[in-house]
């Protein structure tokens, strides 16, 4: 049995664990066997907001030990393999410690708040042998994988164009210090990068207009262009801005040479050029889900990371540094190193 051990109790932390405990009811086989957040006291009996709904708002924690420093739940644990879901200013350097100490780390989006730092994680986890993912979700979102499935079998011909839309109101706490969570740029924004550069490659350049709108959280509103030689045209939007009603949205439009595929957070609508559309059967599974069967049967099978490896989650970091710095002047067109 995989041992786990779970580092973060907030919303993500709740989201992971809901999983875990879906897929310990299915047989798999894991034990979760620690949490560890800092709060835990309050958080053991209290709320954890975020853009989706978990199971439950208050959890019962009493089947697991509890710690409130990670270090400690390590050496009173025997652990194989660690969540982590802190925030983005710690996921570097805790990363790198784990993998030294031998777990397998399984680490929330963004990787880091650089590419320096994510470059450092995908070298230690390359020279201690230990698995590290990072929970880019969209890539194991449904409606995302069919995507990726159209894009690379060509069944409609090339991509000429390509939308891709998140939003929501502003998150709180450290989320709204930008040298902690990187801004709606960096923990939001980086979804769609994400999709864009694991669907077409690195781009050339990007331009980027952003503005800010939450004081002290840097672009909360932006909207960028990647750059291909081939001509086809790309844009991605992310806003924190959306308070009353509105809730949370996620969606794309990508255009073919042959049709055009549409999703509006929830439904996959192909609309073919030469022929009726359509909705295709698509799992009804969250990426949350996906990606973490696909993280423990990499472990448990001693499988290779190939989704999702660190380089790649490294490399999109690289490009949001190159809209970072393209916001900076005004949209000005920078290559991505």
């Amino acid at each position: 049995m995989l041992k786990i051990g779970l580092i973060g109790f907030g919303f993500m932390g709740r989201m992971h664990f809901d999983n875990y405990i879906r897929l310990i009811s299915e047989g798999y086989p894991i034990g979760l066997k620690a949490i560890c957040d800092i709060r835990i006291d309050e958080l053991k009996d209290g709320k954890a907001s975020g853009n989706m709904s978990t199971s439950q708002e208050v959890y019962d924690l009493t089947p697991y030990n509890l710690y409130d420093h990670f270090e400690k739940m390590i050496a009173a644990e025997e652990l194989d393999m660690i969540d982590l879901a802190v925030p983005t200013y710690l996921h570097a350097e805790m990363s790198c410690f784990l993998l030294e100490k031998g777990y397998h780390v399984m680490c929330e989006k963004p990787m880091a708040l650089n590419a320096e730092d994510a470059g450092k994680m995908a070298e230690t986890a390359v020279r201690t042998g230990n698995k590290l993912m990072i929970g880019q979700c969209l890539r194991f979102w449904p409606g995302y994988e069919y995507l990726k499935q159209c894009v690379e079998d060509r069944r409609y011909g090339a991509v000429t164009e390509g939308y891709f839309y998140r939003g929501s109101g502003s998150p709180q706490g450290w989320f709204l210090d930008e040298t902690l969570s990187g801004g709606c740029l960096l923990d939001m924004h980086i979804h769609d990068t994400d999709m864009i550069q694991y669907l077409f490659g690195k781009p050339s350049k990007v331009s980027t207009l952003g503005r800010n709108v939450i004081p002290g959280a840097g672009q909360d509103l932006v909207s960028s262009h990647y750059y291909y030689l081939d001509g086809k045209v790309i844009n991605a939007q992310a806003d924190w801005t959306l308070e009353g009603d509105f809730g949370f949205y996620m969606g794309y439009r990508v255009n073919f040479e042959r049709g055009n595929i549409t999703f509006d957070g929830s439904t996959v609508k192909v609309n073919p050029n030469d022929a009726p559309g359509f909705v295709p059967e698509l799992s009804s599974d969250s990426g949350y889900y996906g990606e973490l069967v696909y993280f423990l049967n990499a472990v448990i099978k001693d499988q290779p990371i190939q989704v999702c490896t660190p380089e790649s989650t490294a490399a999109t970091l690289a490009v949001v540094q190159a809209e970072a710095k393209s916001a900076a002047q005004a949209g000005a067109w920078i290559s991505v190193e």
